[in-house]
């Protein structure tokens, strides 16, 4: 994992790799809490019976349930120990090349690909990979950006 102290750190990394995190199983508890909280109950994702009937042999994550666990794998990759408050302002583009099986176990890895200088402090942007154990595409690729206030 990969402290950043500073502004002109972060900046400084900007190309670098970082990861891979852990392996993290995606359990059918987890995508029904999911289906729970969003309100999204896509037999393809809840309906085990049915799904081991369809196109994938079983249920899969929802793409947006994989995008949500990026918070969770980015502090075993890096920390912006900076002062300043940190602000979640988006996602400039999100992927999702392969289904993601219920059962699977994924990790992520991470690359600094922009930062800049904004009013408010400076802009990050973190292009994320999320890859299954075994499959040759990965879950998610997303592009997300934080603003550091100074």
């Amino acid at each position: 994992m990969r402290t950043f102290t500073s502004l002109e750190e972060v900046s400084d990394a900007v190309g670098e790799d970082l990861g891979p995190t852990g392996w993290l199983e995606v359990t059918q508890e987890r995508v029904d809490a999911f289906a729970d909280a969003t309100g999204d109950h896509q037999w393809i994702h809840v309906d085990v019976d049915r799904a081991a009937k369809g196109p994938f042999g079983g249920t899969i994550a929802h793409g947006y349930l994989t995008l949500s666990l990026i918070p969770q794998f980015t502090p075993e990759l890096f920390d912006v120990a900076t002062p300043g408050a940190k602000l979640n302002y988006g996602v400039n583009k999100v992927r999702f090349p392969s289904p993601l099986k219920v059962g699977s176990r994924i990790r992520a890895s991470a690359r600094i690909v922009e930062v800049a200088d904004v009013p408010a402090g400076r802009q990050l942007v973190t292009r994320y990979t999320v890859e299954i154990e075994g499959e040759p595409k990965p879950a998610c690729v997303a592009e997300t950006v934080v603003l550091l206030l100074g």
